[in-house]
Order: C-alpha cells, then sequence, then structure tokens
C-alpha cells in the first residue's frame, strides 16, 4: 500500500486537536491535515458534554484556582492567567462565528452566571478576601459578594430553599459566565475542517507505531479497528491530542523529552437530574470548596448544563479510581504505561499520595443516599428518587520528576514537545479543554517557529485572536475591548 504525505497529522479528534486543525488550516488552507480518532465518531472521550467537567473554566468560581497559603492569604495569579486564556478561547470563537466558521453561537455555548457558595465563618472570611483580591483587578472587575441570605436565595434558589440558618453563608456571582458543550463545539469545528480538500478524517483507526526518519519526517502507522488494513503516513508535524492516551503515544515517540513522564488516572461521576421542573429552577454554576485530600477535579458544584441541547442539572463529580486512561480503554493502561524511565517518579508519587489513594476509595464506595447527602450541601430538599448516578470521562493527571529526581502529582495541563518542534503532545487535565486555545498557541509557536514570526500569520495570528501577543492580565484596556466584543457575538453579555 503507497504511504500517503501529510503536512500535519493530528491524533485524536477531540477539542484539542480540533483547535490546533482550525488554527493551523485559517493559517495556511494549503496545508494538509490528517486527524485520526480511534472510535466511530468525533468528541466522543474527554470532549464529549457528559465526560468534561470544563464546561466555561475562567476561574470565577473555581475555589481551587485561588488557594488559601499557610499565612492565611489567598493567591490569585492562576486564576488570573487561566481567565485570561479563557479570554483567548472566547475570541477565536468569535472570530469563527463571525466567519462562518461555527454555527450560531447557542448550538455550544450559552450563558450560565459563575457562582461560588460557602458557609461559616472560616470559609465565608476566605471568599471575603478571595473576592477583594480578584474584584480588584480588571479581568474579575463585576464580581458581586454578598452574605445576606436573602440576596443569596435570588441568586440560587434551589441552593437556599430550605436551608438552616445556623451558619454565617456567602457568595460571589459573576453575571457573564458560561456553560459550554465542548463536544457540539468540536463536531462544529471539524464539520468545517471537513469541508476543505485538504483535510482528511480517519475514523475508527488507531495509531498502532510512530517513528523519525533520519530526514525529520515522521512515519506512522495505523490500523482500521474493524477491517484491520494497514496504513502507512509521512508526515512533518505530529500532535498527540488523545486525551490520557496521549501519554501511551508519546512513549512510543521515542523522543527524549518523553522520559521521566507517568500517569495517575482519576475516574468520576456525576448525580443528574433532568426533570423539568427542577432544572428550571437553577440556572447557574455554584461551586463550593473541595473536601482536603481530594483532587482538585472533584470540586463539588450544582452545575447547569446543557448538552447537545438540552437542559439538565449535574452535582458532583464523585471521584473514583481506575486504571484505565480512556473511558473506552484498558485496565491495563496504567501498568503499561509504566517504563524504566519514568519507575522511580510513579513509585514516589504513589508512595506519597497515599491519602488521595484512600480518598478515591472512599468516593468508590459510596452509596446513593451517601452521594444524595453530599448533594443535599447544595441543594437541602433535594430527593434521591429525582437523581440517577451517570460516568463521566477519566482524567490522566501528569507525574513527573522534581527538582530532586523523586516524582511529584501534576493536576494542571502541560506540552511535551521535542527540541526539532516535530512532535508536541498534550498531557494532563484541568483546566483543560476550556483553555485550549491558549494551549494551541503554544503549540503553534513552539513548533512552527520558522512561520509564526512571518507578517502572514502574525497578522491572521492577531486576526484571530485580537490579543494575540499582548498581556490580558496588565492591559485593562486590552481586556476591556476585547471582552465587550466577545460577549456580544457569542451572545454572553
Amino acid at each position: 500500500m503507497a504511504v500517503k504525505t501529510t503536512d500535519v497529522l493530528l491524533v485524536g479528534g477531540g477539542v484539542m486537536s480540533a483547535t490546533l486543525g482550525m488554527m493551523l488550516q485559517q493559517l495556511d488552507p494549503s496545508m494538509k491535515i490528517t486527524m485520526i480518532e480511534r472510535l466511530d465518531h468525533v468528541a466522543h472521550e474527554s470532549t464529549d458534554g457528559w465526560n468534561n467537567a470544563g464546561t466555561g473554566h475562567a476561574g470565577y468560581c473555581e475555589l481551587n484556582y485561588t488557594p488559601q497559603v499557610a499565612d492565611g492569604s489567598v493567591e490569585i495569579d492562576r486564576a488570573l492567567s487561566i481567565n485570561a486564556a479563557f479570554e483567548s478561547s472566547l475570541q477565536l470563537w468569535s472570530y469563527l462565528v463571525q466567519n462562518g466558521c461555527l454555527p450560531e453561537p447557542t448550538n455550544f455555548i450559552n450563558p450560565v452566571p459563575h457562582l461560588s457558595f460557602v458557609w461559616g465563618e472560616d470559609d465565608v472570611a476566605f471568599l471575603r478576601e478571595r473576592h477583594q483580591k480578584l474584584s480588584a483587578h480588571h479581568l474579575f472587575e463585576g464580581m458581586e459578594y454578598s452574605e445576606d441570605p436573602r440576596t443569596l436565595e435570588q441568586w440560587m434558589p434551589l441552593v437556599m430553599h430550605g436551608r438552616k440558618a445556623d451558619k454565617p453563608v456567602a457568595a460571589t456571582r459573576v453575571k457573564h459566565g458560561s456553560d459550554v458543550d465542548f463536544g457540539s463545539l468540536t463536531r462544529s469545528m471539524i464539520e468545517h475542517l471537513k469541508k476543505s480538500e485538504n483535510f482528511e478524517l480517519k475514523l475508527s483507526t488507531s495509531v498502532v507505531k510512530l517513528a523519525q526518519r533520519e530526514n525529520g519526517v515522521w512515519k506512522i502507522r495505523t490500523k482500521a479497528n474493524e477491517t484491520k488494513e494497514i496504513q502507512t503516513y509521512d508526515a512533518n508535524f505530529v500532535f498527540l491530542g488523545a486525551g490520557g492516551g496521549a501519554l501511551p503515544l508519546l512513549q512510543k515517540s521515542g523522543i527524549p523529552e518523553r522520559k521521566g513522564y507517568g500517569g495517575f488516572p482519576v475516574s468520576g461521576q456525576w448525580l443528574v437530574c433532568t426533570k423539568p421542573e427542577i432544572v428550571k429552577q437553577h440556572s447557574s454554576k455554584v461551586y463550593g470548596k473541595a473536601a482536603i485530600g481530594a483532587p482538585p477535579m472533584s470540586v463539588p458544584h450544582l452545575d447547569t448544563r446543557i448538552i447537545n441541547g438540552e437542559p439538565a442539572l449535574l452535582f458532583g463529580p464523585f471521584a473514583g479510581f481506575t486504571t484505565k486512561f480512556l473511558k473506552k480503554g484498558s485496565k491495563m493502561d496504567l501498568f503499561g504505561s509504566v517504563k524504566g524511565n519514568n519507575l522511580a517518579p510513579m513509585m514516589s508519587v504513589g508512595v506519597h499520595n497515599m491519602d488521595l489513594t484512600r480518598y478515591l476509595i472512599s468516593e468508590v464506595m459510596q452509596s446513593q443516599s451517601e452521594r444524595c447527602d453530599s448533594l443535599r450541601n447544595y441543594f437541602p430538599e433535594a430527593k434521591d428518587q429525582d437523581w440517577t448516578l451517570a460516568k463521566a470521562g477519566q482524567r490522566v493527571q501528569i507525574i513527573k520528576k522534581d527538582e530532586n529526581g523523586k516524582g511529584k502529582l501534576e493536576f494542571g495541563t502541560e506540552m511535551v514537545a521535542s527540541a526539532d518542534g516535530s512532535l508536541a503532545a498534550l498531557l494532563g487535565a484541568s483546566p483543560g479543554a476550556s483553555t485550549a486555545v491558549q494551549a494551541m498557541v503554544e503549540v503553534i509557536e513552539r513548533c512552527f517557529k520558522d512561520r509564526i514570526t512571518q507578517p502572514e500569520w502574525d497578522a491572521k495570528m492577531k486576526e484571530m485572536i485580537p490579543s494575540y501577543g499582548q498581556d490580558l492580565v496588565s492591559d485593562a484596556d486590552l481586556l476591556r475591548g476585547v471582552r465587550a466584543k466577545t460577549l456580544d457575538t457569542l451572545r454572553l453579555g
């Protein structure tokens, strides 16, 4: 069989690969792009609406992005960087909507206020300081704060109805928050990509081997899941955007930069309510504080979601443990990822994270009644029979060497690229999809260095992302200008 050639080969049909493919197609329509997806349709693993917890993470309500340090003060730097990154995503989506590359915004994004809610004197004091620091910054101006139960009942009636008045309560609210259905967004982007004769999508196809030739070109061997047909591609650039499947593929690549990386898989479950009479009473994302020992992805929230056009309420996620790296993966994924170059970091993380392991096991062992008891902290009048348990997606947290050569567990995302820029892989989880655009900007800057500095590409990047090359964290006027435009275009104002 003849070897096919392509400029860019994207492994994975999720939001990361779709975003990179869309940006590269806009930068150079003549570029040949091939996407390989092992499932029979795209956006069905981590990007799927039911699997993805990142429904518009902007740092507005997620309290784990503003940790309280040892002296009691609240750090806000990570919230600022995540918010600025989400603004980049909004800018690209606005550009794509305006240019007919994406459909009507309500197909993938809808206005849903973002709230943080706490109770008890210590947590109220924490939220008060968090609000003072964040609202003083232009990225978070307009954030409201209240300790008045009557005001909070107007903001989130389900949360306040039937609540005992035995503890102080407080909440913050950002009205221009959003709910993003990343599954619908990704499918729309790929549908647009498919209109180009220079784009090829291969479904039900797995990458079985990848190796770099002496001339720097990557030789990729794929196998069709049903027919077992083998196809070989020569690609100038390879992007591994396969969610939990990216780590095994990175290891197969053999690049030196892969060494020392491991993965810690975490699964999740939701309590879901679709009863219209309940769903219509709540239209916000209400986030609380994570339990002690819980991973960041387990921050509890009562969440309005619009998935495939249908509204629902989700509560959770409840964490769990599995050895699979993908929801539709193999129980051998974790064991197969252990290599000589990452064994020490992985063992070190295992020894020093026993509390996390015990927490995950306790989550798995919970009954429906116990999960609903947790729900009643956020919805006091919730009835067990109105909620069903649904499986969420898989997350693979990064394990890597620390400065002492031992292992550390990372809960963010990280891009790993070869020295020559011919291959890049995205590892990790939160905040994930919400910051996909900023992550793919980094891929382009590191892996297309010879082209991103050219006037044509630089101008196009600034057309797609008007704040490109500038700093939204430090430039208040720039932020206000681009935010006004994106909120208007995406109908979030």
